[in-house]
């Protein structure tokens, strides 16, 4: 038996710490003047975007550990962790308003400008007027809060203003109202100035401060008004039973209720605000000892920005045309039958999976469909096919799992127009979340029942399978075809327990197979054999697969990660990880992909998943993990991980400290990763 060292006080880094440092990559691409200018103005709400995330999900975490930790150690260290968190998130706050101002800065020069209201020539102000009362005046709602115990409830998804009156008698009033950027655009189109050519956008917030006096005037004599923006994020964690039936549905939407009326954990706010506003703010939101505040610039909700009008394709990345995919009718099952389909999304067409569920669902052979659904898109064509399915008396099973965070709503309405139009939809597991990407189909052919297959990296969703990077198999591999059925069999009854020949399955053998093929290269290395892991991922934060890669680094092998947002193994820590080497990618498509290669004797292991490497992958979700046997499909991802480790303009190394060093290009041609794959996969055919 092979005998392992224990590393009882091995280095971990902070998992929520490693993501901030995730999302100064994201702030580094914004900072990139080789990227197009609007995409840096993206990247900014991406980065805003992923911060309200942060706050809502894994500070809130450690907010509440904190709030009941036992000892005084323990309260001492998630203090000392909340307050790193907070010195981190300030220093990357003042950083992402020096990249804003310098996007702005740089807009400037191509003759796209974001104004103030103080900016404003009269033509441009004449016209930010007449859009105030006719557009924006009919749905601003002011409210009081000097009169007023607590503050109303507030949303967090919007952005308010705090206003300061000072009233012609010489007194002071305090209000508060919400910005209608759920109704409104929060970006306008203003006329140019006199003479010049030039596209002119003014923000909303800036409409309403130009024009913030005619909202009080009918109660109030207004000497002067100033407004402050401020926004509150909330802990986003659901409290739900164990029982996994219908009732979940009604459970659901009760809770995600109470999420609205959650404790805030969160008030970011503009730097400007007088302080005696801010006390006034901060008292009737009842803010806690272990809250945050984020003083930041007079903007918030910079999520926004994501969606900031593209003036020019110049100043965009030039959009990606996807590769091959399958016919939209009965052939695509004769081509699965002829050999095994790998596709890389966005790389590849993702109607690849859409086609496929359409010819299904009118294929007179097809009996049955079986799906997971975990996020969709908001007009899905894979819905549509399912439901067409049913219409033409196929079977059709949706594992719809409700607990997908933040689209709780979305799946909650997914699951009723299913269900209304006779789908058999199952609500997941007690306790465990369904992140597998599987669908099975069971088409009759020749007298028998024969399983046509996908096993994938990603959700069926046409939206995001334009900017994430995942792989499909489409295969009709019978062995593969019945693991992949006794999954959903595993899902509607938890009760059995099926053998899985060739897949692995989170909770029950996933964590089990990736530690016995990581001993296998550990004892090879201790045998002087040649010994080699080579790993993709979005996060690796598991205690106990750290340590076993600590224990791989520390017998000689060579492991070699990828990872996209939190890592907590430290790499550069003499005798734990001298062997052990990781970077980070960011650019235009999110790495989504999970991929683990092993040496395994020179007989290459293979295999991709729907599980990252933490403990909720591998202990509390239904993920799987699966194999390439393909020599040309497995060549095809070697290929696509080296161009990614070769990658010498956005990559960066995660040393110990996580700097987000980017890698030297000390060789006289740059490799950016994502272009050469396009071009690799392009030219070659990878089925």
């Amino acid at each position: 038996m092979l005998r392992l060292p224990m590393f009882n006080d091995m280095p971990l880094y902070p998992k929520e710490l490693s993501w901030l440092s995730f999302n100064e990559r994201v702030l580094q691409e914004v900072e990139d003047e080789t990227v197009p200018i609007i995409e840096r103005m993206r990247f900014l709400g991406i980065f805003s975007n992923n911060l309200d995330e942060f706050f809502r999900v894994r500070v809130a975490d450690v907010r509440r550990l904190a709030a009941f930790a036992r000892g005084e150690q323990q309260k001492k260290d998630f203090a000392k962790l909340l307050s790193q968190i907070n010195e981190r998130v300030l220093r990357l706050q003042r950083r992402y308003a020096r990249a804003y101002a310098k996007v702005l800065k740089d807009l400037d020069k191509h003759n796209i400008h974001v104004v103030r209201e103080s900016r404003l020539s009269v033509r441009q102000r004449s016209f930010v007027e007449d859009y105030f009362h006719r557009e924006v005046l009919p749905e601003l709602e002011p409210f009081f809060i000097d009169d007023r115990e607590t503050m109303p409830l507030l949303n967090e998804a919007s952005i308010y203003f705090a206003i300061f009156l000072r009233l012609k008698n010489g007194t002071q009033r305090y209000a508060a109202m919400e910005i209608p950027t759920n109704t409104l655009p929060r970006f306008v189109v203003i006329p140019p100035r006199e003479g010049k050519r030039e596209k002119v956008y003014i923000v909303l917030d800036n409409i309403i401060r130009a024009c913030l006096v005619e909202v009080f005037r009918q109660v109030l004599q207004i000497h002067s008004a100033q407004a402050y923006m401020f926004k509150i994020s909330r802990d986003a964690e659901l409290e739900l039973g164990e029982q996994i039936t219908q009732n979940l549905v009604d459970r659901m939407e009760k809770s995600l209720k109470r999420r609205k009326r959650a404790d805030p954990v969160r008030l970011a706010y503009d730097a400007e605000m007088p302080q005696v506003l801010l006390n006034i703010v901060k008292k009737k939101l009842k803010m806690g000892r272990y809250d945050t505040y984020t003083p930041g610039g007079r903007y918030h909700n910079s999520k926004d920005l994501m969606k900031f009008p593209a003036d020019s394709a110049r100043y965009t990345y030039k959009p990606l045309v996807p590769l091959s995919t399958l016919p939209s009718n009965g052939g695509a099952f004769a081509q699965i039958r002829s050999a095994d389909r790998l596709f890389y999304y966005p790389y590849h067409d993702f109607r690849v999976i859409t086609n496929l569920l359409a010819s299904a669902a009118i294929d007179s052979q097809v009996r049955e469909i079986r799906i997971n659904l975990y996020r969709v898109a908001k007009n899905s064509r894979v819905v549509a096919a399912l439901i067409n399915a049913v219409r033409n008396n196929k079977k059709v099973v949706a594992v719809v799992e409700l607990r997908a965070r933040f689209d709780e709503l979305a799946n909650i309405h997914w699951s009723k127009e299913l269900s209304d139009a006779g789908v058999q939809v199952i609500y997941g597991v007690p306790r465990l979340k369904v992140h597998c990407k599987l669908i099975s189909i069971i088409r009759r052919e020749e007298g028998k029942d024969r399983f046509y297959s996908h096993l994938g990296t990603g959700n069926f969703n046409e939206n995001t399978a334009k900017i994430y990077c995942d792989f499909s198999l489409l295969t009709n591999n019978q062995e593969l075809g019945l693991d992949v059925y006794n999954v959903f069999e595993f899902i509607q009854f938890t009760r059995r327990r099926p053998v899985f020949q060739h897949i692995a399955v989170s909770p029950l053998t996933n964590r089990a197979a990736l530690l016995g093929a990581i001993d296998r290269e550990i004892e090879a290395a201790k045998q002087g054999h040649d010994a080699a892991l080579f790993f993709k991922c979005n996060n690796l934060v598991d205690g106990q697969m750290i340590s076993r890669l600590y224990c791989a680094s520390a017998a000689g092998v060579k492991v070699r990660i990828i990872v996209r947002s939190m890592c907590s193994l430290v790499c550069e820590t003499p005798g734990l990880s001298d062997n052990i080497q990781v970077i980070s990618l960011v650019d235009k498509y999110l790495e989504h992909a999970r991929v683990y290669i092993f040496h395994n004797a020179g007989e290459e292991l293979m295999w991709l998943s729907s599980a990252d490497l933490m403990t909720r992958n591998l202990d509390y979700r239904i993920e799987v993990t699966f194999p390439l046997t393909n020599s040309e499909h497995r060549r095809t991802i070697r290929k696509i991980l080296e161009f990614q480790w070769s990658d010498n303009q956005k990559a960066r190394i995660m040393d110990a400290k996580q700097s987000n060093r980017r890698i030297a290009n000390n060789s006289l041609r740059g490799c950016r990763a994502q272009d050469a794959i396009y071009r690799y996969l392009k030219q070659s055919s990878v089925n």
